[in-house]
């Protein structure tokens, strides 16, 4: 067993240098997943089909951490071209607890995945609104359309609608909010003064923090941010303390989270993933290995004075080890 683990570390290594070689091609990416060059999909299918034989686990994650999204769902293909078989079934009876579930993360599309989490924070016996604001607030309106439409097709209920169900108050509204959300400029005193206005009364108009945060686009509010801390002499955090202390903590908690994302939404990430749930760890890594996990990590480095690699080897074991590490890819030094 430990001669199959050390073979697994090596080939991760040997891939990872591979791939790191290839930097031309990704020069400027924020993201540590890359195109694996000289890729073959039909040798891939074929050693993953021997793979599940064998149960040689080792092999199914140094070949799906070290694929892009777009190879993989070309090994997914070819896999059934092959053996007339879905792979994700396969992964299943091959598979457990974490790994499987990272894994068939792997093999989803990126909406399909922001889709299955945000299914699975509304089930259950409570809702997980921190995973809902998370996949809402950082996610681009275009990717929210996408994951309003595959929530559709994936699962026949309207995302909005199932939304709504499992909150209440100005705390949906804000989430139905995101769920539509803008990148639109408008004038920046102006908009700091709406915000300035909204709170100036006995209680607080979240309606024109929601409309304002929710319909602008992020280079815009950070400079009606800096606008709000020049006229009131308050940071943003500060402001949301004051002025929304005393509404309920999932409002509170979701117009401090939106802000968070608007002004660092790597440092935000950071934040989450060092709680090191499980769920959220995979989640994040996951969903941002191809986009922003390189500033991610250097977030994480400088929040908690540690490299997320080595707070990971410490964290997991065995070849949910090997997979997260694949993902997050290297040591911060």
């Amino acid at each position: 067993m430990q001669g199959m683990v050390n073979k697994t570390k090596t080939a991760l290594k040997t891939e990872e240098m591979v791939t790191a070689s290839d930097d031309d091609m990704w020069w400027g990416t924020l993201g540590t997943v890359r195109p694996f060059p000289d890729f073959n999909e039909e040798k891939d299918a074929l050693q993953i089909q021997d793979a599940l034989k064998e149960k040689d686990v080792g092999t199914l994650v140094r070949i799906l951490t070290n694929r892009t999204n777009a190879q993989r769902q070309s090994i997914v293909k070819a896999y059934h071209t092959l053996t007339k078989k879905d792979l994700a079934p396969a992964l299943k009876k091959a598979l457990s607890g974490d790994l499987e579930s990272l894994l068939l993360g792997l093999l989803m599309l990126p909406g399909q995945f922001d889709a299955h989490r945000l299914r699975q924070a509304m089930q259950g016996l409570g809702t997980d609104e921190e995973t809902l604001l998370e996949v809402l607030c950082t996610r681009t309106p275009q990717q929210l359309k996408d994951i309003t439409a595959t929530y559709k097709q994936e699962y026949g209920k309207d995302l909005e609608k199932d939304l709504m169900s499992e909150t209440s108050g100005d705390f949906t509204k804000l989430l139905q909010a995101l769920l539509k959300r803008e990148n639109s400029t408008g004038v920046i005193d102006e908009d700091a003064k709406d915000l300035i206005n909204a709170v100036n009364g006995k209680k607080a108009d979240v309606a024109v923090w929601i409309r304002i945060l929710t319909t602008r686009d992020p280079d815009h509010l950070n400079k009606v941010f800096y606008r709000w801390e020049v006229e009131t002499g308050k940071t943003m955090a500060q402001a949301l303390q004051q002025h929304f202390g005393d509404t309920s903590g999932d409002l509170q908690l979701g117009l401090h989270t939106l802000v968070s994302c608007i002004q660092n939404p790597s440092l935000y990430l950071a934040q989450r993933i060092h709680s090191m749930k499980g769920a959220v760890v995979q989640g994040i890594l996951v969903s941002h290995s191809e986009e922003d996990l390189l500033s991610v990590r250097v977030d994480y480095r400088r929040l908690t004075g540690t490299s997320l690699y080595s707070t990971l080897q410490k964290a997991y074991k065995g070849h949910l080890q090997e997979a997260l590490l694949a993902l997050c890819r290297s040591e911060d030094l």
